[in-house]
């Protein structure tokens, strides 16, 4: 199935967006019994500018690629079913780029950092 969704990029519309997308990986990780995000050999992929596609964890896991918010959200996901509370949180990291991240307890982890964003070929 392929959802298609519009959307001003109100906050509050991204966030709840971004919460049923984690809540989904999480219920498909269990099942599927993906492996945690840093050892599935996934790494981070900015996609083409003018182009979104967000994804589940497990066609994240298939293309072996996601970019910020397919990687936030399997890792929310795989921390809430080891008992972490976690959600992603998106914010503005220039005038016209948004940003997912982890929140956590803890603070914020950046699962796109740890999988390539920002390293040079």
């Amino acid at each position: 199935m392929r959802a298609v969704v519009d959307t001003s990029h109100h906050p509050a519309v991204l966030a709840a967006l971004l919460e049923g997308l984690t809540q989904a990986s999480a219920i498909l990780i269990a099942r599927l019994g993906l492996p945690p995000l840093y050892h599935a050999g996934v790494r981070y992929q900015r996609e083409p500018r003018g182009r979104e596609r967000w994804q589940l964890a497990p066609q994240t896991y298939a293309d072996g690629v996601g970019d910020c918010e397919d990687l936030a959200t399997w890792r929310a996901a795989e921390l809430r079913l080891a008992g972490v509370d976690a959600r992603p949180y998106v914010y503005r990291a220039g005038p016209r780029q948004l940003h997912v991240v982890v929140a956590t307890p803890d603070g914020y982890e950046d699962p796109s950092r740890v999988l390539g964003m920002g390293r040079h070929r």
